[in-house]
């Protein structure tokens, strides 16, 4: 039966980060402000749909005036642009994970919205399902959880993410790690 989880995380846990690893000058960083929805049927995953949402405004670095650089118009354009979004359109494969009983490897397309700029992309993503542990997570809280976990690189090229400069990266890794709830 299908179910839908929200990644607003009332805990404030989720959270995904970014790396450009460039020779000179690797930046590091984090978004905390995830929200979204996925509607799910944990027997057949191949329906997995849903839409994750970062706020634009929440992405970090350890650099406060780097910080407020990639809110700028030149690179995020947190004001114009207050949302990065990832749509997923379909799921293309669907695979037991070895290292994780509960787990699915899913292979799965969508589009990704970032400064104002909508590309397609293929990524891969773990998802664990765990009925009933809710109450685990939210004291006296039921229902379930779905874990949500992908590594990827984009290129800030693609996004017209600042200038390009040697001493930053045009490939950036992005990692997921967040958790959609559904009460009973």
């Amino acid at each position: 039966e299908e179910q839908t989880f929200n990644f607003k995380d009332p805990k404030g846990v989720n959270s995904i980060s970014f790396v450009l690893d460039s020779e000179l000058e690797p930046i590091m960083g984090v978004a905390h402000g995830v929200s979204g929805e996925v509607k799910c049927d944990p027997k057949d995953m191949k329906k997995l749909r849903g839409k994750i949402v970062v706020a634009a405004d929440s992405v970090r670095t350890s650099n406060e005036l780097m910080t407020q650089k990639l809110h700028s118009d030149e690179w995020l354009d947190a004001k114009a642009n207050p949302e990065i979004a990832f749509e997923l359109k379909s799921v293309d494969s669907v695979k037991a994970d070895p290292k994780a009983k509960d787990s699915q490897v899913l292979e799965v397309s969508g589009s990704l919205t970032c400064h104002g700029i909508t590309k397609d992309i293929k990524v891969t993503v773990t998802v664990t399902h765990l009925p009933g542990r809710l109450k685990d997570r939210l004291r006296g809280s039921e229902g379930d959880l779905l874990v949500v976990r992908s590594q990827f690189t984009v290129k800030r090229s693609d996004f017209k993410l600042g200038a390009p400069m040697p001493i930053v990266a045009d490939e950036r890794q992005i990692r997921v790690a967040i958790v959609g709830q559904c009460p009973k």
